[in-house]
C-alpha cells in the first residue's frame, strides 16, 4: 500500500489497511488517518472486546456493511492480534474502491 491510500487492488478484490480500536462506545468507521510511518489506514472502532476474536469478527461485520458486501467475502489477512490489520474484501474492486473513497471524505 502506498502513502495516501488505504487500499491496494489485488486479484479478486481489494486489500485494506485498517487500524482497529476495540471496546469503543459504538461501531463506526471514522475516515482515514496517517500513522507516524507515513502510511494511511482506515480508522475503525467496534464495541466488542479484543478476546477470542470477538473484535475481529465485529470488524468484519462492520466493514462488510459499509462496503455493501456479504460478511463471508471480508476476511482479515494479517494483524489478527494487532491494532493494525490488513483486511481483504472480495468482489468487484471498482465498487469497493468507490465505497472506500466515499468513506475517506
Amino acid at each position: 500500500m502506498t502513502t495516501g491510500t488505504v487500499y491496494r487492488l489485488c486479484e479478486g478484490g481489494v486489500e485494506i489497511a485498517v487500524r482497529l480500536t476495540p471496546k469503543s462506545a459504538r461501531d463506526a468507521v471514522d475516515g482515514v488517518d496517517t500513522g507516524s510511518d507515513g502510511r494511511s489506514y482506515l480508522k475503525a472502532r467496534v464495541r466488542a472486546v479484543p478476546e477470542k476474536g470477538k473484535a475481529n469478527d465485529a470488524l468484519v461485520r462492520l466493514l462488510a456493511g459499509v462496503l455493501g458486501r456479504p460478511s463471508s467475502t471480508v476476511t482479515i489477512r494479517s494483524g489478527g492480534t494487532s491494532r493494525l490489520k490488513t483486511v481483504f474484501a472480495a468482489g468487484d474492486a471498482g465498487e469497493i474502491v468507490q465505497r472506500l473513497d466515499a468513506l475517506a471524505q
